[in-house]
């Protein structure tokens, strides 16, 4: 068998299962993930190695209306993603109906490179709920192939891998084969506090967070750390702190054993809390948080 490799873009609506699936194929946690939409902010490569192929998947913001410069980053962030691939898996959530702005999303990036539409999330409905949806995807032209999988339960995978490789072009290894992501370690502690914020907090305070890596020293067999969280509001910092600072210190202890399993190190880590209104519209800070392509 000939050597294959090629870029992959993984695109869909927020919380419909992007990084999931990029995780699942990938075998690693490339992506965090949590049920709050809009998790993913920064483009992120996942890569899939074997002896045989090279699968470089890139993983996207949700899609969704721009409010301020943080969403407009996330939006160039999918624009540039799906320049140059070689194939567009648009996710759709199968647990439920597929609504006219679904369909206009497979109008958008259809026709430019092959595009296989994978729905997502059947382990929570049932073939009779799913089927007419379904059907509705049949007569929409410039879709290549549909896959019903489940990234959670690992249902179907096996029929979507084949499918991809059968798509790829290139036959270049673009990253060496124990590399399974382009992300530095530095922005992997950021998203993996981040990811910890998002699961602990009440659904009015996540949009409004950002995580930045103040000092990440090495001595030895332990990893010093120090992280600031941006918050926007006066009225979360007490939110993300908690009563006598218990909501924070559950927050570093699930980060820190987090850390520690994907360093293989102890670490030691500080969290700050700091309000800064607004800014997901302050390019200074957006630029500190990692969310700029200057």
């Amino acid at each position: 068998m000939a050597f294959k490799s090629g870029f992959v873009a993984v695109i869909g609506k927020p919380n419909v299962g992007k990084s999931t699936l990029i995780n699942a194929l990938v075998g690693k946690k490339v992506s965090i993930v949590s049920p709050k939409p809009q998790t993913t902010r920064n483009k992120i490569l996942g890569v899939l190695n074997n002896k045989d192929y090279q699968i470089i998947f890139i993983d996207t913001p949700g899609i969704h209306k721009s409010n301020n410069n943080l969403d407009s980053y996330m939006q160039k962030s999918i624009d540039s993603a799906i320049m140059d691939v070689d194939l567009i898996l648009l996710l759709l959530d199968g647990s439920k109906s597929f609504s006219n702005e679904d369909f206009k999303l497979i109008d958008k990036y259809s026709g430019k490179v092959p595009l296989f539409v994978v729905v997502t999330k059947t382990d929570l409905t049932s073939f009779e709920r799913l089927y007419p949806e379904l059907n509705k995807l049949n007569s929409i032209e410039g879709i290549d192939e549909v896959f019903c999988i489940s990234a959670l339960k690992d249902k179907n995978l096996e029929l979507l891998l084949p499918a991809i490789l059968g798509k790829l072009t290139d036959d270049i290894r673009y990253f060496d084969e124990t590399q399974f992501t382009d992300k530095t370690l530095k922005f992997n502690v950021s998203e993996t506090i981040r990811e910890k914020l998002l699961w602990k907090l009440s659904e009015e305070v996540p949009h409004g967070i950002g995580v930045v890596i103040e000092v990440m020293e090495q001595k030895g067999k332990l990893y010093h750390i120090e992280a600031t969280i941006y918050c926007e509001k006066d009225s979360h910092k007490p939110i993300i702190v908690g009563k006598n600072g218990q909501m924070l210190k559950e927050i570093g202890i699930s980060s820190r054993e987090a850390i520690e399993k994907m360093t293989g190190k102890s670490v030691h880590l500080g969290l700050f809390v700091k309000v800064v209104p607004s800014w997901r519209d302050k390019f200074s800070t957006l630029a500190d948080l990692g969310y700029s392509d200057k």
